[in-house]
């Protein structure tokens, strides 16, 4: 007997409300999932780090003109290195952010938005994807998931969170020796600390590996940027589907309900 399709795809948090390709992204696998049937698997990396993944591009309702906001972080550490699930968000952030909103984006979405009370950048993110009802029928696997990094492979390019100046840092090992990254050819050297499998997640280049080897998938939706990296061979038993085409695809997706 052969499994049911396990229809996947992956992205970082990507904006308070998600950019338009991660909805493509979606609407991709639910138009798969009527042709095929199975189950879509949303691997969700907020062990990412880089504060620009949550970026949120807004047009103005009636004069289009764009908007870029953002989350705020306590201090430069964790803006630079914290993972996305550790990001906190600030007090405050929420209703400050939500006032400027109705010019933007649709009354439902400002009413729900303020509903949120979620205390990371990940979760934030999460929820309101959920509010607006992308998550409905989708299972979320999460690469901060301790029981997921435990049930992963071992790869050889990878990240460790660890404790650095009263924030958790996601430092590259780079041949047995955590850096961070501070830009061009500079890094930052962190003192040799022990870690476990739990404190790990992979880099670009492996992700695709260390991901299929808890998902198991048997199609997977890559995105337009995603056709320049993904180690296709690392997985040679995924159908690869170009995740459907979409205008706008960096800004906000903010439709308002049907």
């Amino acid at each position: 007997m052969t499994s049911a399709p396990i229809i996947a795809f992956g992205q970082q948090p990507c904006g308070f409300f998600p950019r338009r390709f991660l909805f493509a992204k979606f609407q991709s696998a639910r138009r798969l999932q009527a042709e095929i049937g199975g189950e879509i698997v949303f691997f969700c990396h907020d062990s990412d780090h880089d504060p620009r993944e949550t970026q949120t591009i807004l047009r103005h309702r009636q004069g289009g003109a764009s908007l870029t906001m953002n989350f705020t972080f306590a201090n430069r550490l964790q803006r630079k290195y914290s993972p996305l699930f550790l990001k906190r968000v600030p007090a405050g952030w929420r209703d400050n952010t939500a006032r400027q909103m109705p010019a933007y984006v649709d009354g439902c979405w400002v009413d729900e938005f303020r509903r949120i009370e979620a205390a990371t950048v990940a979760d934030f993110c999460l929820e309101m994807y959920a509010r607006m009802g992308l998550l409905d029928g989708i299972r979320v696997v999460r690469s901060s998931d301790p029981a997921v990094r435990r049930a992963a492979c071992d790869v050889p390019d990878f990240f460790v969170d660890v404790p650095h100046e009263g924030e958790v840092v996601r430092a590259r090992c780079i041949a047995g020796v955590l850096k961070l990254h501070e830009g061009g050819n500079s890094y930052v050297t962190l003192p040799g600390v022990a870690f476990s499998k739990e404190q790990v997640s992979p880099a670009r280049d492996t992700r695709l590996r260390w991901m299929q080897s808890v998902l198991h998938c048997t199609h997977y939706i890559a995105g337009a940027g995603e056709q320049a990296y993904l180690r296709k061979e690392d997985a040679p038993e995924i159908t690869y589907i170009n995740r459907d085409p979409i205008e706008r695809s960096d800004e906000a997706y903010t439709d308002p309900k049907p």
